[in-house]
């Protein structure tokens, strides 16, 4: 194995802790391997010759096979990605602040090489659509409901349903990322975005006392 290869973490000894181990182990080798070369180009056996595991075991620890390993990755991809957005939203008081710095949060995150081609370019052509979105809304929509919620308290936000508002916010954001993803610049791609999304929060924000 090279210093490039993906390595797994330590495993423990004990067979109490080896489940869990294992489902790690495959887990950080196969996020590594479809960030760099795409879900098509990763090969259920390479995964398991980096993990240390068997394919039986891939396959007892995950009943859908690679698929449901990707899935796995998408999700632990995608509750990071929310934990960034909302440090971000969290690290000022100013409730319009943290509702910009949250979207900048999650459009610099999709400029990066890891978000783009596991959550938004391979996670609805692997998954489907339906799939996709759900895990989205799972992990999302809550952190933009809340931020909203605090710019309405704040008597930031012009009067509407807090939940309307952050469904049509998160297909914008949606929207956006998938530019960005696609897109043969995404740092240029990025920025678009981010003043467009800023534009389409001013049209949302109420008087500024």
């Amino acid at each position: 194995m090279s210093s490039s290869d993906p390595t797994p973490p330590d495993r423990p000894t004990t067979k109490a802790a080896q489940t869990e181990a294992t489902t790690a182990a495959l887990i950080a080798v196969a996020r590594e391997l479809f960030a760099s070369r795409g879900y098509a180009g990763v090969g259920t056996e390479e995964i398991v010759h980096h993990a240390g595991v068997t394919r039986g075991a891939l396959y007892h620890h995950f009943k859908e096979g690679k698929e449901g390993l990707f899935r796995a990755v998408l999700v632990q991809v995608a509750a990071e990605t929310v934990a960034r957005v909302a440090s971000a939203a969290a690290s000022t008081n100013d409730p319009w602040d943290a509702l910009e710095r949250g979207c900048d949060a999650f459009l610099d995150a999709c400029a990066t090489t890891e978000v783009r081609r596991i959550v938004l370019t391979d996670g609805p052509a692997v998954l489907g659509w339906d799939v996709w979105r759900a895990i989205d809304t799972d992990y999302g929509l809550s952190v933009i409901e809340r931020a909203l919620q605090r710019a309405s308290d704040a008597g930031e936000l012009l009067p509407a349903s807090t939940n309307a508002v952050a469904q049509v916010l998160a297909g914008a954001l949606d929207e956006a990322a998938i530019v960005v993803a696609g897109a043969d610049d995404p740092a240029a791609a990025r920025a678009e975005m981010g003043t467009t999304v800023r534009r389409l929060l001013n049209g949302l924000r109420g008087p500024v006392v």
